[in-house]
Order: C-alpha cells, then sequence, then structure tokens
C-alpha cells in the first residue's frame, strides 16, 4: 500500500500540521515499512522523535484497516506491545500517545503494566486489554505465565521493543528475546500471521547485530531505517580555580557546587546526573546548603526512592515546575520532547553513549541543541572531557556485545511457561533456538535443562524441592503445584541484587529501599541520609528499617553496591589519544588547563603517549610500588593486576597487595619488584594467558559469588516470600553449598560451566585484556623511577589507604601528602 495515499497518513499528518509539525524522512519511511508488513530497527539520536516512528505506524496501519469507524470502534484487543527497559519511562510514553489518542478522538486505551502497576489494574487488564500496552521485560514474563495468555496476543500486530541499545547484552535482553519467540510462535500457531517486531534505539556501535538479535525469531532480515539527523550537542567543561597538580578521585565535584549555582539558575530546568546513588544524596544535601532558596525547586531521583516520590519528580519534571533534579541513571532515558533545558554530567560518564544518552536529555526536540556541562571529580578528569568531545565528534560508540547461552534466564523461562499453560520439548526447543542467545544450544544441554527443571538434575535428584516441573501422560511439562508457582512467581526477574529492606518512620509513611549490606553496619542511633533527609536509625523489624527524623548535623551517606562502573574500552582508546595530543601544541582548553599537572609529570616521570605504556617503580616508607598506566578501565586493570603478581612471583617468591582504578593499577611489596626492561615484554604478553588467569585469580571464589545470581536466577534458592527475604549471606552460603555439591558430583553441570564462563567473560573482560596485551606487545614501554608520588600515581595511592581510613581521615591525610609533595617539587 502507498502510505501518502492511505486514510492513516492523511489523518496523522494533519494532526501534526495542526501542531506546527512535520514528519521527518526515517518516520515516514517506518511508516511505509510497518504498512508493508517488514521489521526492523530504528536508530535516531535522542530527542528526534524515534517514539512516534513507531506509535504513530500503529496508528496509521489500525486507521487504514478502520477508515470510517476507527473513532468509534471499541475493545479491539491489544494492538500493540511497547517493551520498555526502565519504569521511570512507562508513564512518559504513555502520556506522550494518550496526547495523540485524545487528538484523533480514538477510543484506544494505553495501559501500563511494571512493578509500580496497582493490583485493580492488573485485574482490569486481564478482563479487558488495552489497545496498547506499555511493558517490561520481567512483567511480561509475568503475563506469560498467566493461563491461556495466548488469547492476549490474539489481536497483536506489532512487538515495540524500546531503548533496544539498553536492553541488549544483559540478561534482560535474553528475557525479552525468549518472549518475543514465544509471542511469535503461539501467534503464528494459533492463526497462521506473524506480528511484527521493531526496535527502536539510539546509536551504538553493532547497530546491524542489535537489529539481527531483536529480529532472530522471525528469521528475517528486516530493516534499518536511519535518521539523518545531526544533532547539535555543546559540551562546556567546569574548571576549578586552581588545578591539583596532584589530583585524587570523588572529592573535587562537591566543591565546585557553587560554580553549578548559576547554570541551574540560568536553565529552565537542569538535570545533574550523578554516578552514584551515594553522591546523588551528597550533591543533593551541598545544592541545598549552598542555596536554601531552592527549597522545592530541586528534588532527588534514584531507584532507591520510593515509587511515589518518583513519581511526583517525574509529574514535575514533566510540567517544568521543577529548577533542577539530582539524578542517576534512573533518568538516562526519556520520551521526546520534555522541557529539560540543560543537563550537568559529574564525574566520569565512563563510555561514550552514555554521554551522549544523558546530553540528548537537554534541548530534547530535533532542532534544539543538547548542552551539557562536564564537571570533574578529579583534575585529571578533564582530560576524559577532552576525550569525550573528540569521540563525539567522530560518533565513535561502544558495541553491546549479546549474551549467549544464558541457560539461568531459559530455565526460569521454561519454569514460567510450565505455569501458564505447560509446554512441549520439541515444540520449545525449536523456538528457543530460533533466538539469538540459544542458536547454538545443543540437545544435550537443552535435555540436562529438562532434567534439572524435573527432577534436579544428577547432583539434586534426592531432593523434591528440585522437581519442579511434571511431566503428564501426554508429555505436556507443567508446574501444577499452586506453591511452586507462587514462589516462581515472585521471582521472575534477572536484576539480582543484595537483599532491600524498606526504610519507613516509626511513625508510619515510607521512604524508600537500603541495601541490607550497609545498614547492618549501623548501630541504632546512627543517622544517614536517604531521599535527601536525615534519619537516626532506631531498629530493624521484619525487614524494615524503622527511623525517625534526625537533627545530627552529620550523617552517613549510604554506598549502594553498584556503584562502580568501568571505562569503556572506546573511552580508553580516546584518552590514550587525548594524552599524547597534550604532549603537542594544542588548543583545546581542557588539556591547556592542565599544562601544569602534565608539566609535574613529565618533571618527574613521563606523559604516555597512545603507542606507550608507562610503568613507574616508586620507594616510599610504605614499601616499593610499580604503578602501571594501561588506560583500560579498573575491572581489566584488577585482572592484569592479579596475572602481573602471579608472573612476577614466578621469577622470584614475593607478595603483593594492589590497587587499581579506571586509569591503572599499583602493585605494592615490601621488597624491591624485579621487573625492567630485559623482562617487562614477556611478563605482558598474551602467551598463556588463560592458564595465568585460572592460577593467578581465585576464580573459583569469584565463580562461586557468580554462581550465586545464577542459582537466583535459575530458581535453584528461594529468596523468600515479600517482608521475609532471606539475608543476603544466607542466599551465599546456600549457593556455596549448591556450588560445592556440583563440583563434587556434577562437574559438568551448565550452570556451574556458566558461572566460570562469565566470570572469565564479563568481570574480567578476558577479550579486552588479551586486546590490551597484543596492543602493549606494539607499543613501547617507558619504565621510570621517579624519587616521589607523581600526579598520575596520587590517586591510586590514595585509592588504596581508603579500605583503612575514614573518609574525614582521609580528607586530612590527602592534605598533608599533597602540601609534602608540593613542597618537594
Amino acid at each position: 500500500m502507498n502510505l501518502e495515499k492511505s486514510t492513516g497518513y492523511t489523518i496523522i499528518t494533519g494532526w501534526l500540521k495542526k501542531n506546527e509539525r512535520q514528519p521527518f524522512a526515517f518516520q515516514t519511511e517506518t511508516w511505509q515499512h510497518i504498512l508493508n508488513g517488514r521489521n526492523g530497527l530504528v536508530n535516531a539520536p535522542t530527542g528526534c522523535g524515534k517514539t512516534y516512528s513507531v506509535f504513530l505506524g500503529a496508528l496509521i496501519q489500525f486507521i487504514n484497516a478502520y477508515p470510517k469507524q476507527y473513532q468509534s470502534k471499541k475493545n479491539n484487543g491489544l494492538q500493540l506491545l511497547w517493551i520498555t527497559p526502565l519504569r521511570a519511562l512507562a508513564k512518559d510514553i504513555a502520556r506522550a500517545m494518550d496526547e495523540v489518542i485524545a487528538a484523533l478522538d480514538m477510543q484506544w486505551k494505553i495501559g501500563i503494566r511494571n512493578g509500580d502497576t496497582e493490583v485493580n489494574e492488573r485485574a482490569k487488564q486481564k478482563r479487558q486489554m488495552p489497545e496498547v500496552l506499555i511493558i517490561t521485560p520481567e512483567s511480561l514474563h509475568l503475563l506469560l505465565a498467566q493461563k491461556n495468555y495466548p488469547d492476549v496476543f490474539a489481536a497483536l500486530k506489532i512487538i515495540a521493543v524500546d531503548e533496544w541499545h539498553e536492553l541488549l547484552g544483559s540478561k534482560r535482553g535474553v528475557q525479552t528475546e525468549l518472549a518475543i519467540s514465544r509471542i511469535v510462535n503461539v501467534k503464528y500457531r494459533m492463526a497462521n500471521v506473524l506480528c511484527s517486531i521493531w526496535g527502536i534505539s539510539a546509536t551504538i556501535g553493532n547497530l546491524e547485530e542489535a537489529k539481527e538479535v531483536l529480529l532472530s525469531p522471525l528469521k528475517d532480515e528486516g530493516i534499518i531505517v536511519k535518521a539523518d539527523l545531526h544533532k547539535k550537542i555543546e559540551i562546556e567543561s567546569i574548571f576549578p580555580d586552581e588545578i591539583e597538580k596532584y589530583p585524587w578521585a570523588g572529592h573535587l565535584g562537591i566543591k565546585l557546587v557553587d560554580k553549578v549555582l548559576p547554570i541551574v539558575n540560568n536553565s529552565r530546568t537542569t538535570l545533574i546526573f550523578i554516578n552514584t546513588r551515594g553522591m546523588t544524596e551528597m550533591w543533593y544535601q551541598a545544592l541545598l546548603t549552598a542555596a536554601p532558596e531552592l527549597a522545592g525547586a530541586i528534588a532527588l531521583h534514584h531507584g532507591s526512592i520510593e515509587q511515589e516520590l518518583r513519581f511526583w519528580v517525574e509529574e514535575n519534571l514533566h510540567s517544568g515546575k521543577l529548577k533542577a533534579v539530582v539524578c542517576t541513571a534512573s533518568l538516562d532515558l526519556g520520551v521526546d520532547f520534555r522541557p529539560v533545558e540543560t543537563v550537568v554530567q559529574v564525574g566520569s560518564p565512563k563510555g561514550v553513549a552514555r554521554f551522549l544518552q544523558r546530553a540528548g536529555r537537554s534541548g530534547h526536540s530535533p532542532e534544539a541543541v543538547s548542552k551539557i556541562y562536564f564537571l570533574p571529580t578529579h583534575s585529571l578528569e578533564l582530560v576524559e572531557a577532552a576525550a569525550l568531545k573528540q569521540a563525539v565528534e567522530e560518533n565513535f560508540i561502544e558495541s553491546k556485545i549479546p549474551q549467549l547461552l544464558c541457560f539461568d534466564v531459559l530455565i526460569q523461562y521454561l519454569c514460567t511457561i510450565a505455569i501458564s499453560d505447560g509446554f512441549y520439548p520439541d515444540e520449545i526447543f525449536e523456538e528457543v533456538r530460533s533466538t539469538y542467545c540459544f542458536a547454538e544450544i545443543t540437545k544435550d544441554e537443552f535435555a540436562e535443562i529438562l532434567l534439572h527443571i524435573t527432577a534436579g538434575g544428577i547432583a539434586l535428584n534426592q531432593y523434591d524441592e528440585f522437581k519442579k516441573v511434571e511431566i503428564l501422560d501426554n508429555g505436556l511439562y507443567k508446574i501444577n503445584n499452586r506453591r511452586i508457582a507462587m514462589q516462581h512467581r515472585m521471582h521472575i526477574g534477572t536484576i539480582v541484587s543484595d537483599a532491600m529492606l524498606k526504610v519507613k518512620f516509626f511513625s508510619g509513611g515510607y521512604i524508600g529501599v537500603i541495601e541490607e549490606y550497609f545498614i547492618s553496619r549501623l548501630e541504632p542511633g546512627d543517622s544517614f541520609t536517604i531521599a535527601g533527609r536525615n534519619l537516626e536509625l532506631m531498629m530493624i523489624k521484619d525487614m524494615t528499617v524503622l527511623v525517625k527524623k534526625s537533627t545530627a548535623k552529620k550523617s552517613i551517606i549510604p554506598s549502594w553496591q553498584g556503584g562502580r562502573m568501568s571505562l569503556s574500552s572506546n573511552m580508553g582508546k580516546k584518552l590514550r589519544q587525548a594524552l599524547t595530543v597534550s604532549q603537542q601544541k594544542n588548543n583545546i582548553p581542557e588539556l591547556t588547563v592542565l599544562k601544569p599537572l602534565f608539566d609535574l609529570q613529565n618533571f618527574l616521570s613521563h606523559v604516555p603517549e597512545e603507542n606507550e605504556l608507562l610503568i613507574e617503580h616508586i620507594e616510599t616508607k610504605d614499601g616499593f610500588h610499580l604503578f602501571v598506566y594501561p588506560f583500560e578501565g579498573r575491572l581489566v586493570h584488577e585482572a592484569m593486576a592479579a596475572i602481573l603478581s602471579w608472573r612476577i612471583s614466578q621469577i622470584t617468591p614475593i607478595t603483593f597487595s594492589f590497587a587499581m582504578n579506571d586509569y591503572g593499577f599499583e602493585l605494592l611489596s615490601d621488597q624491591p619488584i624485579p621487573l625492567d626492561d630485559s623482562n617487562v615484554y614477556e611478563l605482558f604478553t598474551d602467551k598463556n594467558l588463560f592458564e595465568d588467569i585460572q592460577r593467578s585469580v581465585n576464580s573459583t571464589e569469584m565463580a562461586k559469588r557468580k554462581f550465586r545470581d545464577i542459582a537466583v536466577i535459575g530458581g535453584l534458592i528461594f529468596q523468600g516470600y515479600p517482608g521475609e527475604y532471606k539475608k543476603a549471606r544466607h542466599l551465599q552460603s546456600s549457593a556455596s553449598l549448591l556450588f560445592k555439591v556440583f563440583a563434587e558430583y556434577e562437574p559438568d553441570n551448565i550452570l556451574l560451566k556458566q558461572a566460570y564462563r562469565e566470570v572469565f567473560d564479563q568481570q574480567m573482560e578476558e577479550t579486552r585484556l588479551r586486546d590490551m596485551l597484543q596492543r602493549i606487545q606494539n607499543s613501547k614501554i617507558i619504565i621510570t623511577w621517579p624519587q616521589q608520588l607523581t600526579p598520575f600515581c596520587f590517586p591510586l595511592k590514595v585509592d588504596s589507604m581508603r579500605e583503612n581510613v575514614s573518609s574525614e581521615k582521609l580528607e586530612d591525610r590527602v592534605k598533608r601528602m599533597q602540601e609534602q609533595l608540593g613542597k618537594d617539587s
């Protein structure tokens, strides 16, 4: 059908014209493909109308089918399933869709289904599905656990996966793949028709692969619709008044609060992005202390704040009532045309894609300029600002690597399907194999998974609690036990974190959630901060932290476990290039400002260029230090430090402690470290890398920790009922026991093998580690012997002190060290 001659197109473009808008070429191209029944991936910068490219296409398709009665036609069944990674996005998207539906006077209903959806709303949806359902991957799997769920999808025309780049590369992405494979096959078996699949994505480095993963169950190549729009992004760094020649991580940001206030005052709305929840709490307090008049006009938003407050923040951000919101990645993504004028990024965003995503939240319309300020948390991060500018200019964006053979997710999924209508193994095997994640699964592996869910596998077949799925006489695999079904429904999901405790006022009123590991270290009477409030711990009762308001001047800022992201390989590469440029004549403001620091680094040691690796030997009263600077991110450095320690210990008996950050790592010993020109290339070789990783790192211990998550996702460990969740240490001891049983009685167990594979691939980034070592073999290794600590090694030295010193004492000690080093140099 020709789009431009269709009724739907005329009506939609008429509505756009009335609102003084007109469609972009990429939107009309997508609409045409949707009308033709094609599948694909829409790629456009943040804030350029990606949502409308698919949503309006669905409306055009429907209006064309019912040109005379599209406004009167009610109860059409689910037409568009909209999968979104974040709950915070759902209300935004629903609001934008509702505006269009109301303007066109259509009878469509927009529904939301996620962890925040009320029970009565879910019941209403069960009785009658809305035409559009906005849903998270977890809630979609819960939908598949309902009896007669295929009926829900009977009228479905399009599955849209929003922000696909956010899901790809994670187990939630695998959940999405499996759910799509089920819906596609169920629809085909019911009516011999397929629904269309459309992904919506900002730019990532492997778009073609992203499309392939999404469309795999359809066995269709599909198309990529690329927006030919170049959104203008302005990046401006905030400079401290004085550049510290001996920088250290984290402390500088808060000191620059006074430089952020004019930005907030001169903008209608500002988002202040911070990498960790703990630091958002600190920044919120610091802004209010510096400008009390902003009370009521600034707010806090992160995943541990209670739902009602998050909703309030989102509503008031949308209406423009809030002047600023201090937030984490919880507000990274958002629907188009929101009135955010300015974004401030505090500290390194660790990746180009994340930085672009956040920048795109300002000037959130295609023609507007996105303005983002970069505020360093220590002076060396200004090099990252220069690197980011270059990466953005070159559109040098990270790839997301799809996960493969996630057997824990598959086990969870099969139990989900077994709760509802059950499954036949041969049928579901072909279906599962149609996904990208499980394309390589063998019949033997699948048979082991079936044995696992029906009989507990080889090692656990004596225990009834692991025999979840029954095989009926007709060969149908089904869960009939109500207790098992209820337990499974409660724990559908792949995000595994430490136990979260609710925080409530003793007098009543819910504030948010906090991780067990943090609160367990506090005593009654201690003060801590959450959701911008100073609270005093009274007691912990039934998984609830009871508190009252605190009048204490000082309180502890919680730390959440998920706090430390690692530098991406793209950022590492651009960082090394920026250091090269810093040693040449340039007019880059960030590098010009850092000249005194680079001069001192060159005077004491060396500033490495892109094709060089710098190693520093320094002796202090603490012992003999070896500092190495590959600029490859903390995960790679952690693995490399362990491997290097082991390799050196093969030369001479020696023990080390080590520290690492995103720029490099430190080995510390009480005796001289035998690394010099004669053996350095040998020590940094990729030969026998896999074996050396296994010898040097306690991979069994790491796999044991990784196995805990796999065991929880795969349903081997029950986390407890709401309000009675098991403590993290109990979960870990249960997982350790299972790990031991498998290791002893079933060493080839697929979940055990998965745990080791995930440690090597994700935690140690083995591929990236190998690439780094190959790069070093082709580089010039420069070894220096400075007489004192250098600007580059100082942050590493401070990081290694953090473990033993409280933050207040640390600040005093660092100040003394900086003063002493300043005199010496």
